[in-house]
Formats: C-alpha cells, structure tokens, sequence
C-alpha cells in the first residue's frame, strides 16, 4: 500500500514498483484515516507511508496501526531527515526510513529487507538516530515553551500562557539551551527546527 497525499508522488511510487516481477501495489490512500481503513481491508505485506499527512500524520497513523496489527511492515517515506522525525517513526513501530530523495533501488531493497523481516536502516539515517539517542531528551513543558519562544514570546508571556511563574520559565530555558548546546533564543529555535523536534504550523 502507499499512502502520500500527493498523486503524482502516489503515481511515481506505483509505476517504480509494479515493475518489479513480484511486486504489485494493492491499494493507495491519501490520508491516514483512509489508510488505516484500507489496511484492515487489504492487510497489505508492506506500506509505504508519507510522514507529512494532512490531519494526522504519518507517525500517528503507523502507531495506530501497528497497536491494532503489532506485525505490519511500515516504510515512513519523508523529505526531511530531522533526527526527531526518524525517531518518532521508529518509536511509533515503523520499519524502515526512506527519504523521497532515495535512488529507486535504496526503496526497492529498503522493501525487500523489511518483507525478509529485517529492519533495514540506511547509513545515513542510522547516523542521525545514533545523534537523536545520544541527547538529552526535552520534557513536553520545554517544548511548549521552546515552541512559544520560536514564536517570539517573552518569559513574562509565555509564563502567563502557561500559568507559570516568570522565573520558571527563565529556568526552563536555561535547561533548553543546555540540551540543545545552543547560546540563545533565537539558535535553541533554530537546532529544533531543523532536528524536527517541533515544526511551525
């Protein structure tokens, strides 16, 4: 099954496969709900799923998959290798990180392996989850505030957004630079976006 909400992306990914002798695409579907309906119709043996889904994602949509049938094979297709992002997948069962940037034959033998049972990871996202899992972790409340301060807020703001006390926030930011080694507001922002931590809506 392959699941993107773009269709001449649904398009390229059909006709790349279904050339191969013994692969067919079962079925397609364009946002998570309908994939997870198809998948309890068809139970495809993979599915290649976009990360970036309107509604809900495509994190959310394995993850409910995968508690409903522990065994499916999920490929998380993306754009981007925000180290957040492959860890998310992988947390929510996925199988396999592919970027849309990959040679066909990376996705051809990324398919293969995961439907022999391995969890094929490529050696440029296995580097950028060995980065992720050797950092300290942002709680929620520092992501909150992180996401409030990417939005220009000042301590005083975001401590009555949050209904809390102005020196801790102060002290919250303090921990976020720490974790994120960044000088300021303004870096600490910037790290997180582009590791994927939170993303602007």
């Amino acid at each position: 099954m392959v699941v993107d909400d773009h269709f001449v992306v649904r398009m390229g990914l059909v006709g790349s496969i279904n050339i191969e002798p013994d692969m067919v695409i079962e079925t397609e579907a364009s946002t998570g709900q309908q994939a997870i309906e198809q998948f309890r119709k068809t139970r495809p043996d993979i599915v290649l799923m976009d990360l970036k889904l309107p509604g809900m994602d495509g994190v959310e949509t394995t993850k409910i998959i995968c508690k409903e049938f522990p065994d499916a094979a999920i490929i998380m297709l993306s754009t981007h290798d925000a180290e957040e992002d492959i860890y998310r997948s992988f947390q929510a069962g996925a199988r396999n990180y592919i970027l849309k940037t990959a040679v066909r034959e990376e996705l051809i033998h990324a398919i293969r392996a995961v439907r022999s049972g391995e969890r094929y990871i490529s050696p440029a996202i296995g580097a950028r989850l060995a980065e992720r899992t050797t950092r300290a972790e942002l709680t929620t409340r520092e992501i909150e505030i992180l996401k409030l301060i990417a939005r220009g807020r000042s301590n005083k703001e975001i401590g009555g957004t949050l209904a809390l006390a102005e020196v801790t926030v102060k002290l919250h930011v303090g921990h976020i630079l720490t974790k994120l080694n960044a000088s300021d507001r303004t870096q600490a922002t910037t790290i997180a976006l582009q590791r994927g931590i939170f993303h602007l809506d």
